[in-house]
């Protein structure tokens, strides 16, 4: 009898109704990507390679820093890394535009919407700030990297100003 006691009191609960309904509003990639982030970290600012963006949604109260590290000699980027304070969307939209920059060129990332992030994860309407943050990150990571730049070399025009223009 104490044996029977002890295994109901003891025994892993099954999960309610409830918390099955729960798991349905997020997709599985969102699930994925929030319990196994890609590229959770950071690299040093200062670092002349690296380009840092930090966003944040003053309405949630996400705040994303994403930061790039660049070949300087092809232009390409080569590493990625974020630290996420939000939501799982959000931190599931940072991991995957880690997983997208890196591997390509400045003039690439730049072409990153929110909306591709958006549909890649399949997020709801309410949680399409966390894909516009990930596409503000990119590019004001960007932004940093060529301002470093321009500062070294003395250069004024910019990538974001060259897409701009085209």
């Amino acid at each position: 009898m104490l044996r029977v006691a002890a295994k109901r009191l003891f025994a892993t609960p099954v999960p309610s109704q409830a918390v099955r309904v729960l798991r349905r509003f997020y997709h599985e990639r969102v699930v994925d990507h929030y319990n196994n982030p890609r590229n959770v970290g950071s690299f040093d600012k200062n670092d002349p390679t690296v380009g840092t963006g930090l966003v944040g949604a003053p309405a949630c109260g996400d705040v994303m820093k994403l930061q790039i590290k660049v070949d300087e000699k092809t232009g390409k980027i080569v590493d990625a890394r974020f630290k996420t304070f939000g939501c799982g969307s959000a931190i599931a939209s940072s991991s995957v535009a880690t997983e997208w920059v890196k591997g390509k060129r400045m003039e690439e990332v730049l072409s990153i919407k929110n909306t591709e992030i958006a549909k890649h994860l399949s997020l709801p309407p309410v949680k399409l700030h966390c894909s516009m943050l990930a596409e503000d990150a990119i590019k004001a990571a960007v932004k940093d990297y060529e301002a470093k730049c321009a500062k070294t070399n003395g250069e004024e025009t910019t990538t974001i100003e060259k897409v701009a223009t085209t």
